[in-house]
């Protein structure tokens, strides 16, 4: 079993930068594949970014593709992170850290943290 505690959220304007952590705690982080979701206020959850255990594979969603979103772990700190630049309003949501359950589809797997707010203005 693994706890997963979010931050690094806040209030940013349009073009703006946030770097959001996970801090695991419990069963070695290390043997997780890790992820990233978000939801908006009326959304579904969507997918975000995964990384391998060891951090050398990474997938993004289509809200993370395109070089805005970078996710990585430091397994030594037992973190996972996600730089986002290039903020815009419509990123604005709660992001969530999880374990994955498969690398490829980004299906996450039975832990979740509590989430931090984003709020991107115009």
């Amino acid at each position: 079993q693994v706890q997963l505690v979010e931050s690094g959220g806040g209030s940013v304007q349009a073009g703006g930068s946030l770097r959001l952590s996970c801090e695991a705690s419990g069963s070695p982080f290390s043997s997780y594949l890790m992820g990233w979701f978000r939801q908006a206020p009326g959304k579904e959850r969507e997918f975000v970014a995964d990384i391998s255990r060891s951090g050398t594979t990474r997938y993004y969603g289509d809200s993370g593709k395109g070089g805005r979103f970078v996710i990585d772990r430091d397994n030594a700190k037992n973190l996972l992170y996600l730089q986002m630049n290039n903020l815009a309003p419509e990123d604005t949501a709660v992001y969530y850290c999880a374990t994955i359950s498969d690398l490829t589809t980004g299906a996450p797997g039975d832990y979740w943290g509590q989430g931090t707010q984003v709020t991107v203005s115009s």
